[in-house]
């Protein structure tokens, strides 16, 4: 069984057990969280699809805590005039474990 989720802007397709990082969420770390933006959910054979979210789906996952992502580099250059800016950033993801999926 598996569903397509909506969560911080991105469409994610996840299965129980999966890990999953997503969008920095305000949630502690083992706690459990509902998300109920379900686009699609599927069993093998049944194909249920929303509009644009199903009604009444539910996609449980429990927090298993803050990770941070790869580190990007800006670099500003311009050449022949001895200026060189070098920044980065690291951006910071929730990590989720999908325990339960409902609604087919």
């Amino acid at each position: 069984m598996y569903a397509v989720i909506f969560c911080g802007g991105k469409q994610h397709k996840v299965s129980e057990g999966e890990k999953l990082c997503v969008e920095l969420l305000n949630a502690e770390t083992g706690s459990t969280v509902e998300l109920d933006k379900v686009l699609l959910v599927s069993d093998g054979t049944n194909i249920k699809v929303g509009n644009p979210y199903i009604e009444g789906a539910k996609v449980s996952a429990q927090v298993l805590g803050e990770v941070p992502g790869e580190k990007v580099k800006i670099v500003k250059f311009r050449r022949r005039k001895h200026h060189q800016k070098v920044t980065g950033h690291r951006q910071w993801y929730t990590q989720l474990q999908i325990t339960g999926i409902t609604g087919l």
